[in-house]
């Protein structure tokens, strides 16, 4: 088991260093990162140190070459880095660091600065990052409540009016583009019916006292983001489930479970059902992993408060290193749970065996 997460750990490295290779080239250098931070009537001596700051020229006001740079971003990014005493001072890197001068250290990855805010990225996006998990589990775990039962239910009932009614909801569910179905929902729930349901059109996790200005957790401004956000996992899941679960049900074992008169409920939900859960956790770790991306035109229309609503904003601003940072957050969380996806496999089905 070590053997294979180390595998899987390896590969998923590889992923990521072509991850940071792609965003790199993509967006360093587009514009003047200068004039973007210090503004367009900054003074050269300005810009100057901004430039040295962003590695784009060395102390002498030469300019650093392209493959110079992507180290030094590499540098940036990685946990395991070689820093100077100066640049760790100036940075505020956080970590533990050997050596002199030159040290060697193993640190939190150093996204650098914000055009605009002039913040640490990692600060900004660690700060929207719950939203944003928040978000995508109550997503996921709205399609699962759902999803499965109904799929089961569209399986035992095949060819009936549930089952159809099961199918044609699914395909309806993934059909309509999340952007689509939440432009609905704010019009119909959170303005129509708002008097009804209570809901607002948008609304963040964090809501402020009016009175002594602290901040508290408003979960009812989750409910309408979370069901857009689901609707497709949740059509997804239900026609997994059914199939899967059809695919079982006609299975010879299955037939002696009711041979020696084993319960119904007991042969569909504990022998039926777990045999066919793969294909299902396929599904639900792969899509929590694109919930992280469909997450960001969601939260731009629910300005919910999340990596996709600050990384949408920050496109608009050509806020680059934002941007960038967003993305490679994005990327780590998808390896992971597609990690943590194959691992599952060998614990739900005993018939699959980690090599």
């Amino acid at each position: 088991m070590i053997k294979y997460i180390a595998k899987k750990a390896f590969y998923g490295l590889l992923v990521l260093i072509g991850v940071v290779v792609l965003v790199f080239f993509l967006f360093q250098g587009i514009g003047d990162p200068a004039r973007m931070v210090a503004g367009q009537s900054s003074d050269s001596t300005t810009q100057s140190n901004i430039r040295k700051e962003l590695y784009l020229i060395n102390d002498n006001g030469e300019k650093i070459s392209r493959f110079k740079q992507f180290l030094y971003y590499l540098n940036d990014v990685s946990p395991i880095c070689f820093h100077s005493k100066a640049d760790i001072e100036k940075k505020k890197l956080k970590g533990i660091f050997i050596g002199g001068n030159k040290k060697f250290g193993f640190k939190v990855p150093y996204l650098r600065t914000s055009y605009q805010s002039k913040r640490p990225v990692w600060n900004i996006l660690m700060q929207a990052l719950p939203g944003t998990l928040m978000l995508a589990i109550s997503a996921m775990f709205i399609a699962i409540l759902i999803g499965i039962p109904l799929g089961v239910m569209a399986a035992v009932k095949q060819n009936t009016w549930m089952d159809t009614s099961a199918v044609f909801s699914s395909i309806v569910g993934i059909s309509a583009p999340s952007f689509f179905i939440g432009i609905i929902m704010v019009y119909v729930f959170g303005f129509v019916l708002s008097d009804w349901t209570g809901l607002n059109l948008a609304g963040s996790w964090q809501v402020v006292d009016e009175v002594t200005g602290e901040k508290r957790l408003s979960l009812q401004n989750l409910i309408l983001p979370a069901i857009t956000l689901g609707i497709r996992p949740l059509a997804i899941i239900t026609q997994l489930t059914r199939s899967a679960m059809l695919d079982v049900l006609d299975q010879d074992y299955i037939r002696t479970a009711y041979a020696k008169g084993v319960s119904k409920r007991t042969v569909i939900w504990k022998h039926g059902l777990r045999n066919a859960l793969n294909p299902v956790i396929t599904a639900v770790t792969g899509w929590f992993a694109e919930l992280l991306a469909g997450a960001f035109f969601v939260e731009y229309i629910f300005s919910w408060q999340g990596i996709g609503k600050v990384t949408v904003d920050a496109l608009e601003k050509l806020d680059y290193p934002v941007v960038m940072g967003a993305v490679l957050v994005a990327a780590t969380f998808f390896i992971l749970i597609n990690i943590l996806a194959d691992i599952l496999y060998g614990v739900v089905d005993p018939r699959v065996r980690v090599q």
